[in-house]
């Protein structure tokens, strides 16, 4: 093991498990530790590692007598295709190949001994040898370097003599050799037998005693370096590490160790499910020389998945992919200068290390190989805290869960525990698992983000029963993807849950009862097997329950491990205990105050660490009282997230929002949970026997249908008819009479509905229909195609070689790809263009939203795309559709590109994005009315005059945005600062105290009062129908669309508000708050103004101002701590989306695109209402600065209010960071909005903001600011300058 600053930790003696048969006497050949010799080279060059061993091992073709040798001829078994045993029969052969690599420039050579494991040689009955192997292969290897480093030696000596007849004697380059530990053929994390998922071929046991043996032969043979590769189950990868830091530890000293993980397919996972992300997280607790990718993939489709790793590790990076995919007869086709120039642009990129080849390389490609390392420097390495899971405590299933400082509350689902669920304890007793399954997967489905596994009753075979549960959990992706909290009281039980978990887990738990020996070992045993760890405020006098004993443990216990055994603080998870209370003892009254208390001093005392605490245990008192217990929970959990809780074993699906709470519970359980009264224990109880539930009632709706007389027109009148009219309610049936007169489905798609919506698309580009009408339009098409798709299908397997196929094959159109950028969660813009361009016989191709740049690249090549559509609403969206342009121009391509959306615009688009992507057409497109033109001019028999007119007409932009940028001048941030607009602090009354501090949730918030506070010209907009509400409805040429969308508006509305299609729900908060330190607003818990909460950071304007306009800043408008005034700040989230994709599913599975499109552009409306509501609450009384304001719809829409609601992402303050920390202020995820890792929120109808309550205070538009202001706010952020410089890219003014 290793401490705090790697150096090794003597162990025990090696478990049984690791002890082994006598092996052949052998000399020692063990090398010095090469790690600081390697990690100044990797500071200053690229090294090349060899390449494919089998690929010329097929040059020699072998026979069996070859594999044999003398040795093995007598062997019952066959031998031929057991390559690592060359090394014993052939050796000639393996060493030739060694010094071809190393003549053509490879720094490291990989020992032949991928399968050399007993495990795998098991196969060939061959296990005996596996040491002999390991031992011979690794002698090998040092052999052919050390030839290689005399032959450099000599000639360097010859030098003199060689001078006169010019030769130049080569650089002397120390070579290494990388002991090779393959997968083996058998998987920890996955069942080879589809039938029997919790079945395992090996266990982890297994895997590491043969990897312990071979790692212990490659060391003892002169390897330098411990490689374990191509892992495709990140478990067996585990089960190797944890071998080789118990060699490490028998031996007293460490050799590096390099791990390269394999990614299987364009999923971007491991064989085993893990994401690259998950990956990294479950193999980072060591100290590695480099992470990497090799074999599956070429370089080019490895490149995305290394950048993703050079993204996350503060290590070198490795790639040595295959020569390209197989091809039909299994070989590799890609030569040494197509894969040298996908490599050259990888290193050029700063993404790499160490690169080599993998399948199907040779030396040809390791020449092209060094040749493309000599050409660029090394990726320079991160330290630690530059990496974006710095100070994070980090956690994997099959996908990474990162837990920063100061992130929103984790929830540890609970109900996977004996101990805790009476119905799983039943159904484990039972051994019905597949039921236990369900309620891991309810579990995740309600909100668990970490799954709380315990198998500690005494009738049960505990470990077995962790091992059986965890491995059928690993069977469900749905539930894999989060990770694991192994919880029992029992050593053993640990070991078992972390033997299954290829995740990064969470132990819980370990503690001083068993005094400091046995501490350092467990903690020792789980840093080995790469878990963080629950700490309980035990020690060997028994269980904490007083604060100064809970706080006094857990300091003991931070100093062992960080000090002592070298544990990360960031692993650490103090439990500082919940006790139960309400018990009628007088030393039970203080345990919820005294957790409270001891949390805040763990946070503030032990740095890096987070808490946690098991919940229901402090209302155990109350069992079999349900509704007492869940509102304990919400009231001591509300309370304690303030404290500084980072973690809670919760039940998800039954924690009751604080605010919804009865009042009367509510005050009785916090009397006992905060020891209001000496009887407030009895109060509670007498209150818990009254209680008694409700049942709940639905409502279900309805449809209705109409008729009209154009029913007596011919079918394809009426098909044309129903299509400019939008009129789905008799498509199928004429649909079907024309299919019975027309005689083939085909030919109705291709006849009368193509005519009609040709006839759609010449009304649109008219003028003579809008966007609502051509949406609806679309939706009648869609269900006429969907009903003659089955009439399709059955042609075609009627007649294999017809020409009649579906309509999106038959039917020769442009194809084009629309996406809402990676991060991005908004789409209605997107939608909109789709279903236009649809309607003018475009192929659609939507990837919907958060599309990450590979994904688009990867369906762009798939489906032959002519032109790729990028959308987003959020600024973090535009830095994204920049790397996404970048990305298509290193593959090469050439599809025009259009960019949209509603923080987009020509300036951007020209001067950021149409740069990166030089030699394809990019265009901004304004609307979706104007796509239909765009696209005609891409694609049609102008393109190249159109793509020349934008090119120009964006250099023009380009050329004059410069200018005016040179001529705009810019006030220093302190000269700004200087000039802030001044307020008279003390001239007027000091802000009112709101009527609370903290957080409150309106829940289920009535969706009939937010109808009035709709905004409805925006909601126009959306459609393309550009005019103020209401004059809009009177419009001359917009009047007859607008009135027909609003009635259907108004319909779909009326029918959300009464049967509750769509939940709204908030969350309100208000803290004391003033500025200090420039622009920096703190945020108080209290009206004490002495604890903390949060620190906000407010830009200012730097433009320079005409004599007498400030530069302001909306720090501006709190009162500074200076002057001893008490302000406020407030905070706000709001949502209508709840139900919206139950209602959208509704609508696309009857193909109804309007109704769907209606719908989110009413969500949004409906959150937007409710801002408008909640501020208007909020003046009038929650905070009640204005209690007598009165003001029409209108003074509402035109801010004519008392103070502001500022969002974070909009102009005055466009750093969407700060919307962390609103969230959590606010714990917005108790109303389940939620942040995407570009922060946008989730659901996308949502909204968010600051209040400001000084009458003085007014939006303004932030403007570009500078680099002194950028790094100022980094530094007091705590945050670096370059990620904080791509949040405020559009704001730069350099």
């Amino acid at each position: 093991m290793f401490s705090a600053d790697n150096s090794v930790v003597p162990a025990p003696a090696a478990p049984a498990a690791f002890r082994y048969a006598p092996r052949p006497a052998l000399p020692d050949r063990t090398r010095p530790d090469a790690t600081a010799e390697l990690r100044a080279a990797l500071a200053t060059r690229v090294l090349v590692l060899d390449g494919a061993m089998g690929t010329m091992i097929q040059r020699h073709q072998l026979t069996e007598a070859d594999f044999r040798g003398e040795r093995l001829r007598d062997h019952p078994t066959p031998l031929r295709g057991n390559n690592d045993l060359l090394s014993l029969t052939r050796p000639d052969i393996i060493l030739d190949i060694h010094r071809q690599y190393l003549a053509a420039g490879a720094d490291i050579i990989e020992t032949n001994t991928f399968s050399s494991t007993t495990i795998s040689q098991a196969d060939y009955g061959l296990s005996h040898l596996a040491y002999e192997l390991n031992y011979e292969s690794a002698r090998l290897a040092r052999e052919a370097c050390d030839g290689q480093r005399n032959a450099e030696l000599q000639l360097r000596r010859d030098e003199p003599a060689n001078a006169d007849a010019g030769a130049v004697a080569p650089r002397y380059i120390p070579r290494y050799v990388a002991g090779a530990l393959g997968p083996t053929n058998r998987t920890a994390s996955l069942s080879p037998d589809v039938n029997r998922p919790g079945f395992r071929a090996v266990s982890f046991d297994e895997l590491a005693r043969a990897y312990h043996e071979q790692a212990a032969g490659l060391v003892d043979g002169g390897a330098d370096i411990l490689l374990v590769e191509t892992i495709f189950d990140t478990l067996n990868a585990k089960a190797a590490l944890f071998a080789i830091e118990q060699l490490f530890a028998e031996r007293g000293r460490r050799w590096p160790v390099m791990v390269s993980g394999t990614i299987t397919d364009a999923s971007g996972r491991t064989l085993s499910g893990q994401t690259v992300g998950a990956f990294w997280h479950s193999v980072s607790h060591l100290p590695l020389l480099s992470i990497g990718l090799n074999c599956a993939l070429g370089a080019d489709q490895l490149r995305p998945y290394v950048a993703e790793l050079a993204r996350l590790a503060p290590v070198a990076i490795s790639a040595y992919p295959n020569a390209g995919l197989p091809n039909a007869f299994g070989g590799y086709d890609e030569t040494a200068a197509q894969m040298a120039a996908v490599l050259d642009e990888q290193l050029s990129a700063g993404l790499l290390n160490i690169i080599g080849g993998c399948c199907g390389t040779t030396p040809e490609h390791i020449r092209a190989f060094a040749d493309a390392a000599r050409r660029h420097p090394p990726r320079p390495l991160p330290t630690p805290d530059e990496v974006p899971a710095a100070g994070a405590l980090t956690l994997s299933g099959l996908e990474p869960v990162t837990i920063r400082p100061g992130a929103l509350l984790v929830n540890v689902g609970e109900r996977t525990n004996v101990t805790g669920s009476r119905k799983f304890a039943r159904l484990i007793r039972e051994g019905n698992y597949e039921a236990a399954v369900q309620i891991a997967r309810e579990q995740v489905e309600g909100g668990a983000q970490v799954l709380d596994v315990n198998m500690d009753e005494g009738m049960l075979d505990a470990p077995l029963a962790m091992t059986t549960f965890l491995n059928l959990l690993a069977a469900e992706p749905d539930v894999a993807r989060v990770p694991l909290m192994i919880d029992s009281s029992k050593w053993e039980v640990i070991e078992a849950g972390l033997k299954c978990a290829q995740g990064k887990s969470i132990v819980n738990s370990l503690s001083l009862k068993d005094g400091e020996a046995a501490f350092c070992a467990r903690a020792r045993l789980v840093r080995r097997y790469g878990a963080a760890v629950v700490v309980m405020a035990f020690d060997e006098a028994g269980q904490a329950d007083a604060y100064e004993r809970r706080i006094g443990i857990c300091e003991r216990a931070y100093r062992i491990l960080t000090e002592e055994v070298g544990f990360p603080a960031a692993d650490i998870i103090f439990d500082p205990n919940i006790l139960t209370v309400g018990t009628g003892l007088e030393e039970h009254r203080r345990y919820a105050l005294d957790f409270l208390d001891a949390v805040r001093w763990i946070k503030a005392n032990l740095p890096g660490v987070r808490t946690s605490g098991g919940l229901s245990n402090i209302s155990f008192a109350f069992r079999g009282h349900d509704v007492v217990r869940e509102a304990m929970h919400a009231a001591f959990l509300y309370r304690a997230v303030v404290a500084g809780l980072d973690m809670a074993i919760v039940n998800p699906t039954n924690l009751p929002v604080y605010d919804d709470i009865p009042a009367d519970v509510r005050r009785a359980v916090e009397a006992v949970l905060w020891d209001e009264s000496a009887d407030a224990t009895e109060r509670l109880i007498t209150l818990a026997e009254s209680l008694r539930t409700a049942p709940n009632s639905q409502q279900e709706t309805g449809n209705q249908k109409q008729g009209t007389t154009w029913r007596g027109a011919p079918v394809e009148a009426r098909l044309a008819h129903a299509l400019v009219r939008g009129i789905a309610d008799f498509i199928e049936a004429d649909t079907e009479e024309a299919r019975q007169q027309l005689g083939s489905p085909l030919a109705v798609i291709e006849g009368p509905l193509m005519a009609g919506m040709s006839e759609v698309g010449d009304l649109f580009g008219a003028g003579k229909m809008f966007l609502p009408q051509v949406v609806k339009a679309a939706r009648v098409m869609k269900k006429a195609v969907a009903y003659l798709e089955p009439f399709i299908q059955a042609e075609r397997e009627k007649n294999s070689h017809s020409a009649t196929q579906s309509l999106s094959h038959s039917v020769k159109t442009p194809t084009i790809l629309l996406a809402t950028v990676k991060g991005d969660v908004h789409d209605i813009g997107k939608n909109i263009v789709g279903v236009v361009l649809a309607c003018n016989n475009y192929r659609i191709i939507d990837l919907g939203v958060m599309v990450a740049p590979e994904r688009i690249l990867a369906a762009a090549q798939e489906h032959d795309v002519d032109v790729i559509g990028l959308s987003g609403l959020i600024t973090p969206s535009l830095d994204e559709m920049a790397h996404v342009a970048a990305e298509l121009a290193r593959t090469g391509s050439r599809v025009p590109l259009l960019i949209g959306g509603a923080t987009t615009s020509r300036l951007h688009t020209a001067v950021k994005i149409a740069p990166r992507y030089a030699g394809a057409p990019v265009v901004h497109v304004q609307d979706a009315s104007r796509s239909v033109g765009v696209l005609g001019g891409l694609l049609g028999s102008g393109r190249a005059a159109f793509a020349e007119a934008v090119a120009a007409e964006y250099e023009q932009v380009r050329t004059d945005y410069a200018a005016r940028a040179r001529q705009k001048e810019y006030l220093t941030i302190g000269q700004a600062r200087a000039n802030r607009f001044a307020i008279e602090w003390g001239a007027e009354p000091p802000a009112p105290r709101p009527t609370f501090l903290g957080s409150r949730v309106l829940d289920d918030y009535p969706l009939a009062e937010l109808v009035p506070y709709i905004d409805w010209t925006p909601f126009f907009h959306t459609w393309e129908l550009r005019a103020a509400y209401p004059r809009i409805l009177d419009d001359p040429t917009l009047g007859e669309a607008a009135r027909a969308l609003f009635a259907d508006a108004q319909a779909l509305l009326a029918d959300i508000v009464q049967h509750k299609l769509l939940r709204a729900r908030a969350v309100v908060g208000f803290w004391p708050a003033n500025t200090a330190d420039a622009d920096t607003i703190r945020v108080y818990a209290d009206d004490s103004r002495r604890t903390e909460l949060a620190r906000l950071f407010s830009l200012r304007q730097q433009t320079q101002k005409a004599p007498g306009l400030p530069n302001f800043s909306f720090a501006d408008f709190l009162a500074p701590a200076a002057t001893g005034l008490p302000d406020y700040l407030g905070g706000f989230a709001v949502a209508a989306g709840d139900g919206l994709d139950a209602l959208v599913a509704r609508f696309q599975a009857d193909h109804d695109e309007y109704r769907v499109i209606l719908a989110k552009a009413l969500a949004d409306r409906l959150a937007e209402a409710f801002a408008e509501r909640l501020h208007e609450r909020v003046r009038q009384e929650l905070w009640a600065y204005a209690p007598a304001e009165h003001l029409s719809g209108d003074d509402l829409i035109q801010e004519k209010y008392q103070g502001i609601r500022p969002a974070p992402g909009y102009p005055g303050c466009p750093d969407h960071t700060e919307k962390i920390t609103l969230f959590e202020l606010l714990d917005a995820g108790r109303v389940g909005i939620t942040l995407t890792e570009s922060l946008a929120m989730q659901p996308a109808a949502a909204v968010s903001g600051f209040y400001f309550s000084h009458p003085q205070s007014r939006y303004f538009g932030l403007g570009r600011i500078g680099k002194d202001q950028v790094e100022d706010i980094a530094a007091r952020k705590g945050m670096p300058v370059p990620e904080l410089e791509r949040w405020l890219a559009p704001n730069l003014n350099y």
